[in-house]
């Protein structure tokens, strides 16, 4: 990860997946994978958990914005070649607590006010990154959905609680069960953006909203924070039984059937098991 200070462009070596930067109170962190569209890696999944613990950690931080490089995607998800490949790599001490903070992440229990602003396109687990945002902020020409069941998997990183949780069920089980994408002004008319705006302006909008929250009481916008997603019924317990679905799903052979097909471009067989 490379951090960069106020008042600066963030800069990175070619392997650097996140980038930091500062702005006053605000940190930005910036998925950097353009040329595979942001999709998520367990490595970038750590790193973006690992920054997460230190912006907790840091009281001079009040807020986070999440947005990525280039102008293509936000993000698309699991890495598919990645997860087909079956290959799992050791990890560092820090690396685990991060993979653990992001899971926070996912089921809306960062401490920090959580922003996310999506200068394009964001689907599957790229959806769930910003479904599990305190705030969203679209590019109204971007797409957005879930489109796991086309690819034998489930939305595992929070997408389903949130769409039932916060949609009517009729539109909530249409999204998930179709997988289709709908734009940012869908999105924001179905209640799962706070703002849309022309791709360019959104991470001015993100900091703005950012800019916002900040200046008010932390002690106060992390107890607020917590009491409205209780009473949205965001609970343990409903994601803890998507844990449970997800390990079943994800070691099925129509899941290994899925990504090999999405990679291989064809129309995946499905077996049933």
């Amino acid at each position: 990860m490379t951090t960069a200070t106020t008042g600066a462009s963030p800069e990175a070596a070619p392997e650097d997946d996140l980038l930091l930067e500062r702005r006053g109170p605000i940190l930005i962190l910036r998925l950097n994978r353009p040329e595979s569209r942001n999709a998520l890696t367990g490595e970038l999944a750590s790193d973006l958990g690992a920054a997460l613990i230190d912006a907790e950690n840091d009281p001079d931080i009040r807020a986070v914005v999440l947005t990525a490089t280039g102008d293509r995607a936000f993000c698309v998800g699991m890495d598919l070649k990645v997860f087909s490949s079956g290959v799992k790599r050791e990890r560092t001490d820090r690396q685990k607590a991060g993979i653990v903070a992001f899971r926070r992440m996912i089921r809306g229990e960062i401490k920090v006010p959580l922003i996310g602003a999506a200068n394009g396109t964001a689907v599957g687990g790229g959806f769930e990154l910003l479904l599990s945002c305190d705030l969203v902020v679209l590019a109204a020409k971007g797409k957005y959905g879930l489109p796991e069941v086309k690819r034998g998997l489930i939305a595992s990183g929070g997408g389903v609680v949130y769409l039932g949780t916060r949609l009517p069920l009729a539109l909530a089980l249409e999204l998930a069960l179709t997988g289709d994408y709908v734009d940012g002004t869908r999105a924001q008319a179905l209640g799962l953006a706070n703002r849309v705006v022309p791709a360019e302006q959104v991470l001015d909008e993100a900091l703005a909203l950012a800019t916002s929250i900040a200046a008010n009481g932390p002690l106060a916008v992390e107890a607020t924070k917590q009491a409205v997603r209780l009473a949205a019924g965001e609970t343990t317990a409903i994601f803890d039984r998507l844990s449970e679905l997800e390990k079943v799903v994800f070691a099925t052979d129509d899941a290994k059937e899925g990504a090999r097909s999405f990679i291989e471009k064809r129309a995946p067989q499905w077996k049933g098991r």
